[in-house]
């Protein structure tokens, strides 16, 4: 069988681009959900204790934060409610999964590409400084 490649039409790549930058810059607490959520579904505490030990203890997501961002976050379609579940004896039926969405990934890998630029903006601000 032979394989078919589909293009993008340049108009509604250029669509998708503005529609990914407008979310740029992320608000702190949805650029940690959204990384949180970049290698595995997660339920909302899992979350809150994964920003938690990856910023060493200097971000913090409280419950209302976190629901709220959670919630907008379903609305922008950057992530989505997921319905595959653990096996029963390890998961809680009350909790609630999340995932990204492709529109989500590509906003996340927009979001880390600009911080990465900043990073070489400083670095070579700064070896511009002590030479």
């Amino acid at each position: 069988m032979t394989e078919v490649q589909v293009q993008a039409h340049p108009r509604s790549e250029a669509r998708s681009e503005a529609r990914i930058q407008n979310f740029l810059p992320l608000k702190t607490q949805w650029f940690h959900i959204l990384l949180s959520l970049a290698g595995e579904e997660q339920h909302g505490y899992g979350i809150m204790q994964q920003v938690l030990e990856r910023t060493m203890g200097k971000v913090r997501l409280w419950p209302a934060t976190l629901y709220g961002s959670i919630k907008r976050l379903i609305e922008a379609d950057l992530i989505e409610e997921s319905s595959d579940r653990p096996a029963p004896e390890v998961d809680d039926a009350r909790r609630r999964y999340y995932r990204l969405t492709p529109l989500g990934h590509e906003v996340l890998d927009a979001e880390c590409e600009r911080l990465q630029e900043l990073v070489r903006a400083i670095q070579t601000k700064r070896a511009v400084v002590t030479e």
